[in-house]
């Protein structure tokens, strides 16, 4: 989770404290201040929370994952997400007088933005916003390549790798967005942790003061997507028997070289506990269920499918307070981790996470269940096995997500994870 100073940090830690990661909150020293609590909820907005720091990113993550099931989502909740974007694209994480122009103030995000590209491009017929949205984050990228949670911040992992799950989603290939000589991807390859550090496959989230780099759990989920060039609606990866056993480096580290490290990293870390801790300040200890849902998927993109058995069974037992608790967010991390593993949504440790989720928000339509299984049966056919480790740099398929997101997937800022 991107961590933001002051009132910011505080809705962030009180999030976290209950297990998720699934709003980002902006990050940086320069960031504007953070603003007012909005009053009352709009009642085309899912959850009941206070929309100030996640409105749009829950709002995006929660139609994604209806998508992703088969449900058409009620009509005045696409029309809220349409309404909150302002004149040049950009999207902020939640604009309480939304009829009003955005001003030169308004605090708009790379996160916020990406998460809504791809929302709004799964569910077809916004071209028109998904392409306004794109025009901006081109024009906010950041001469490595990468993108910061607001304009001008320095590149994490999180912001780049939504950023690219939102190229791909709008039908752009992220390896041809270069900032002079840089791509997004060779972003990613520099938040890498080399094999002989501490945390050696990992991602940073961002380098330290002194640009080392520390192993993070939740930039390692959302890294190994963006590497993967997926987004939040993560695609399984092909079991084809190059999972790799030992972190990779050298002169031609690639990319695909880094998802497979941090897949690796997120394996291991996961072998003996089935979950990821929190490591925000007075957490340490509690169980991190957004960025262990976040994971999955990162497993399951990079092809890591048996990885996933452990932390899926952790969910499906352990994760029911939690999303009550979370909201829209968490359920559609759920259901999205469940994607990705081929497991039934409706039916995981005995819950339905469709059902649950719907009712966070306005009455959605829904359709066949059917229908979902077929669009992405024949997605499945329509794909070169090889795709996932062929070339990197023409992967994919989007999404939600979204950690944690999230991620996934998104830009969440966690400190160094065990």
């Amino acid at each position: 989770m991107n961590v933001r100073r002051s009132a910011a940090l505080l809705a962030a830690t009180a999030v976290a404290v209950l297990g998720t990661g699934s709003a980002p909150v902006a990050l940086a020293d320069d960031a504007s201040p953070a603003p007012a609590p909005s009053q009352g909820v709009p009642s085309g907005l899912y959850g009941s929370a206070d929309p100030t720091y996640d409105g749009v990113w829950r709002q995006s993550l929660t139609l994604l994952a209806q998508d992703t099931v088969g449900v058409k989502p009620a009509a005045k909740a696409v029309d809220w997400l349409v309404g909150q974007q302002c004149d040049s694209g950009a999207f902020a994480a939640y604009r309480a007088d939304a009829p009003a122009k955005c001003a030169a103030k308004t605090a708009v995000d790379t996160n916020s933005t990406a998460v809504a590209v791809q929302a709004l491009a799964a569910l077809g017929g916004h071209d028109s916003e998904v392409g306004r949205a794109v025009r901006w984050l081109k024009g906010v990228q950041n001469k490595d390549g990468g993108w910061g949670y607001q304009p001008g911040g320095a590149s994490d992992a999180n912001s780049t790798s939504v950023v690219i799950g939102a190229f791909v989603a709008a039908g752009e290939k992220p390896e041809d967005q270069r900032k002079g000589e840089h791509s997004p991807y060779e972003a990613l390859r520099g938040l890498s942790v080399p094999c002989d550090e501490d945390g050696g496959g990992a991602f940073a989230f961002q380098p330290d003061k002194k640009g080392g780099l520390a192993a993070n759990a939740d930039a390692t989920a959302a890294g190994v997507l963006g590497a993967l060039g997926q987004g939040f609606v993560a695609r399984a990866g092909a079991a084809d028997g190059r999972a790799a056993t030992e972190c990779a480096g050298g002169d031609d580290f690639s990319p695909e070289d880094a998802a497979r490290n941090g897949a690796l990293y997120l394996s291991k870390a996961l072998a003996e506990d089935g979950y990821l801790k929190s490591s925000l300040a007075g957490a340490e200890d509690q169980p991190d269920h957004g960025t262990t849902a976040d994971a999955v998927v990162a497993l399951a993109a990079a092809g890591r499918k048996d990885s996933t058995a452990k932390p899926l069974a952790w969910l499906e037992k352990n994760s029911g307070t939690w999303a009550a608790k979370a909201g829209p967010a968490a359920y559609a991390q759920l259901i999205l981790a469940a994607h990705a593993t081929g497991t039934d949504p409706r039916d995981f440790g005995g819950a339905d996470l469709v059902e649950r989720l719907n009712a966070t928000g306005p009455a959605a339509d829904v359709i066949d269940h059917a229908t979902a299984v077929a669009r992405d049966d024949a997605d499945e056919k329509g794909q070169d096995d090889d795709s996932v480790f062929g070339v990197w740099w023409v992967v994919g398929t989007c999404l939600v997500a979204g950690i944690g997101v999230g991620f996934l997937l998104s830009g969440r800022r966690k400190r160094q994870q065990p």
